[in-house]
């Protein structure tokens, strides 16, 4: 178990982790239960703890997605410190962590990264009092979150939004190997939050030359099956 030799408890770690499932924006969340005073109370946070004294920041945020979810080999980028002294006023989120680390818990500066993968990752859980699941980016504002968590959230939504106009490419990273000029329309509009125009946008699609058109198309879909596209490095 956590201790005070072992681990800092003024720095922690936080991963907020995209997904996309064809038609709308994932987050990655922890449900937790909480035993207070002989009643479980549940809510939810993003995957993240307490670092340990002797470990890189980045190491950390790998580290504790790993514990929390089972994902491995995933590329988390730092965006953003959230150090706010009201960010710790909560006393079940206090409680909670002084239990969970077995450590006195003052004041935590947050280091946050995010991350984006392909929905069908393997979540694994390794514990009973806690699962990982996702849910829509659009509903979390009115969600109860651990901590600052919604404007973690809501932070690293906007930093991805800003990287995609520099990176374009890293909108694939959400999208299955194989996928259709519409899924990658709607990924487009959810992100940026915005409505494209379905021919100018094809037309802008027309114009990437790392978008390889497949001899393929859907399978087992109600509508007509549209032609299947796949991403080039």
């Amino acid at each position: 178990m956590p201790n005070s030799t072992l681990y800092n408890p003024h720095i922690s770690v936080d991963c907020v982790v995209f997904g996309f499932d064809g038609e709308k924006l994932k987050v990655m969340l922890i449900e937790r239960s909480i035993d207070e005073q002989n009643e479980l109370y549940n809510d939810k946070k993003l995957p993240g703890s307490i670092i340990l004294n002797d470990e890189d920041l980045d190491e950390a945020a790998s580290r504790v997605l790993n514990e929390l979810t089972g994902l491995k080999n995933i590329y988390l980028s730092q965006f953003r410190s959230f150090g706010s002294p009201n960010r710790m006023t909560n006393p079940r989120d206090i409680l909670w962590l002084e239990r969970t680390t077995q450590l006195k818990i003052g004041r935590i500066v947050t280091v946050a990264y995010v991350a984006l993968i392909k929905i069908d990752r393997k979540i694994v859980f390794n514990a009973d009092d806690y699962s990982a699941n996702w849910y829509d980016v659009s509903e979390i504002s009115n969600m109860s979150l651990a901590f600052d968590h919604i404007t973690i959230i809501e932070k690293g939504l906007e930093h991805i939004r800003h990287q995609l106009d520099v990176e374009p490419h890293l909108l694939f990273e959400l999208l299955p190997k194989k996928f259709t000029i519409s899924q990658l329309r709607i990924l487009h509009d959810v992100v940026h939050r915005t409505r494209s125009d379905v021919r100018n946008f094809q037309k802008k699609v027309a114009q990437m030359p790392y978008l390889v058109m497949l001899d393929e198309v859907e399978e087992g879909v109600p509508h007509r099956a549209a032609r299947l596209y796949k991403y080039k490095k």
